[in-house]
């Protein structure tokens, strides 16, 4: 038993009904004896029976109690994360407690106790949850609260409750260092909100008033977010405009390195961006003040649109407050009107996109994703006069692959079909004025101003294109871009677009400002994609299994939600790296992985950090490497190798190849993405850049 714990609780034992009756001895041996294999001790889960000690551990779970050498080992179970979480996942559910003795605000009564789940490790554990104590709302309306927030002196449950918190953490910090752990930052636990996630809540208490129980529906689909392991916590990331990409948590002095940003040209806190947007805030106001329609247009929204249209080279644009209100309005109301239309859709779709054909009405045909052979035997089921949209993206953003765009639009001219192309995570980082794949691909012709001479270019023949503000732009809002006519039909009938407000003036000049600076230069584009080749480089030399694909997406294939959820809370925690985890329903069951997007802020320092880490994160939750997927069965039981296999199986020649970057030639094939070593033409940045060239 560890010293400063076993000094501590004889102190305890005066104040503690369960400590004052049990033996030194007995005490000693809990604290020796596993629960389960492989689990916290005996006397860990006898504190989490404990609804005061539970109360402790809740408020603080990284003071939790001194289970930590089983929780936090190397081979430890990924149940608890990377803390001393919940030891209640090992007793069982809906086990009951024995009481805890008498709490002086109680008036005499026992205590009542639930079964407890740690707000911020929810999800690596399967509890269901009792009624709430209401020893807690007594403690609550006296003051008293374990975290340091209160006064814990008014009951002496609660003040040994949080000296024995800190004393094992005390202990655990102790047993991580003789274990030759690092911990290179503070452990932080986020106080949660309403809108970050509150976790598994307390069963509410039945309905007397006649009618529905709401609040019992409520708490329903909850339990079952939380079963299925798609309920989403929010980290209080604040990503810094002076030191990009960096960022704070909640404690301003906890900085850590973003690592799956989607301001991917770090533009948010671009120089002129900054300026623009704070010369129109001072002029303009904050606001827009109304819709499009009542005293909300202004030559600033006018200016954007403009400037939009010019870069994908269509007749007009239209802005709205997302992407996603752009996504849905324009299928919605084209799948609506349009006379009998059947909309095509790829498999890998994006929510916004899926969300708008189901609002039109229409009829919805969903094609294998990039199958082109499976789209075309599909199309031609149809009459040639049926009418017909395929919608589809350039860049997938879960798992960076890219749509055969060229070939759509030949199956589209063939079918008769209108297409729908979502740039969204593409504009800004692809082609030579950044509008995406589809200039991309014609490099040539677009770097020398587009189409001449009656020849249409792959961007010309796309009849919808939309995209975002935000993302590459580093700003808010969406767009949808092609003829006069079209766009004037969402403009005149697409609620999403009429009956919102328009986007401030200080963000549309802002993204105005942006989009131009991308367009005058691809350095920073550049850039971001040596920093995506290194990463994806290092990542597969260290046996981090990715999805190969062309793009700027580096997915770091899982394949469990409770693991991807332990991965990222001990990268944040541990190695002050924040990478989110992708889980069910935004990716399938059983590939759930992190999604990691390098920027050009991040520099060669900041890859290797990041490998190092997740190469231990790796050995820590005993995650599967490349070796062992490429050796998995081939049988169709496992999908994670499946889908790893195919993708490096796959053409994976990089959008941006080695012509375009200027790197100099080599016949070296690189194991990640087939690409050339990586030799700048453009200065090679070790440090962070400040603004794009």
């Amino acid at each position: 038993m560890d010293r400063p714990l076993t000094s501590t609780l004889f102190k305890l034992r005066s104040s503690c009904p369960y400590l004052s009756k049990t033996s030194t001895q007995q005490i000693a041996k809990m604290s020796t004896t596993a629960f389960l294999p492989g689990g916290p001790n005996r006397l860990a889960v006898r504190a989490q029976q404990c609804p005061v000690m539970s109360k402790a551990i809740e408020d603080k779970p990284d003071e939790a109690v001194a289970a930590a050498p089983a929780m936090s080992s190397e081979a430890g179970s990924f149940l608890f994360g990377n803390g001393p979480a919940s030891v209640v996942a090992l007793s069982g559910v809906g086990a009951k407690r024995p009481s805890a003795g008498k709490c002086p605000f109680h008036h005499g009564g026992e205590q009542q106790t639930r079964n407890y789940v740690s707000r911020s490790n929810v999800s690596s554990a399967s509890v269901v949850a009792e009624p709430a104590n209401h020893i807690n709302r007594i403690h609550a309306k006296e003051g008293i609260r374990t975290d340091g927030m209160g006064d814990v002196s008014k009951c002496p449950h609660a003040k040994a409750a949080q000296a024995a918190a800190r004393a094992a953490q005390q202990a655990a910090d102790i047993a991580l260092m003789s274990r030759g752990i690092q911990n290179p930052v503070k452990k932080h636990v986020q106080t949660r909100t309403p809108g970050s996630g509150l976790g598994i809540p307390p069963t509410p208490q039945p309905k007397e008033a006649p009618g529905f129980d709401y609040e019992a529906f409520y708490h329903r689909d909850l339990m079952a977010k939380h079963a299925d392991k798609s309920y989403r916590y929010f980290n209080n990331i604040n990503r810094l405009v002076e030191k990009a990409p960096r960022g704070h948590l909640e404690d301003e002095a906890r900085e850590i390195t973003v690592w799956c940003s989607n301001d991917y040209q770090n533009m948010s806190r671009h120089p002129k961006v900054l300026e623009s947007m704070a010369d129109t805030l001072f002029k303009y106001g904050a606001g827009a003040g109304g819709t499009r329609n009542i005293a909300g247009h202004n030559r600033h929204v006018e200016k954007v649109e403009s400037v939009i249209a010019d870069l994908h080279r269509k007749d007009a644009a239209l802005v709205f407050g997302s992407c996603y209100a752009a996504n849905d309005a324009c299928l919605s109301i084209l799948g609506s009107k349009l006379p009998d239309c059947v909309i095509f859709s790829d498999s890998s779709n994006h929510a916004s996109m899926i969300q708008g054909i189901r609002h039109s009405g229409a009829k919805k045909v969903i094609y294998k994703h990039n199958d082109m052979e499976d789209l075309e035997t599909k199309l031609k089921a149809l009459p040639l006069d049926t009418p017909k949209i395929i919608a589809f993206e350039s860049v997938y953003s879960m798992c960076g692959t890219v749509g055969p765009i060229e070939k759509t639009i030949e199956l589209a001219e063939k079918y008769g079909a209108l297409t729908f192309l979502d740039e969204v995570h593409a504009v800004g980082m692809y082609g030579p004025r950044g509008a995406g794949v589809a200039e991309h691909l014609d490099w040539e012709m677009q770097a020398n101003g587009g189409a001449r001479g009656g020849k249409k270019s792959i961007m010309d023949r796309i009849d919808i294109i939309t995209g975002t503000l935000g993302k590459a732009y580093g700003n808010v809002g969406g767009y949808i871009a092609g003829s006069n006519r079209m766009v004037d039909i969402i403009r005149s009938f697409a609620p999403q677009f009429i009956f919102s407000t328009t986007l401030p003036p200080s963000v549309l000049n802002g993204a105005t400002t942006a989009i131009e600076v991308l367009m005058s230069s691809n350095y920073t584009r550049r850039l971001q994609q040596i920093r995506t080749r290194e990463t994806k480089d290092a990542l597969i030399a260290a046996g981090i299994p990715l999805q190969h694909n062309p793009s700027h997406i580096v997915p770091a294939l899982v394949g469990s939600a409770e693991k991807a959820k332990a991965a990222s809370d001990m990268l944040l925690n541990d190695y002050g790296c924040y990478v989110q985890p992708i889980n069910f329903p935004t990716v399938g069951r059983g590939l759930e992985r992190l999604r990691i997007t390098p920027t050009p802020g991040h520099s060669e320092t900041d890859v290797k950090q990041l490998v190092e880490a997740l190469d231990q994160v790796w050995n820590r939750l005993n995650l599967r490497r490349v070796d062992e997927l490429r050796a998995a069965p081939t049988d169709g039981s496992d999908p994670l190798a499946d889908l790893f296999r195919s993708a490096e199986r796959d053409d994976r020649v990089p959008l941006w190849d080695d012509e375009l970057l200027g790197l100099k030639k080599s016949s070296k094939s690189l194991e990640a993405n087939t690409m050339s070593p990586v030799h700048h033409a453009v200065h090679h940045q070790s440090t962070p850049i400040t603004a794009a060239a």
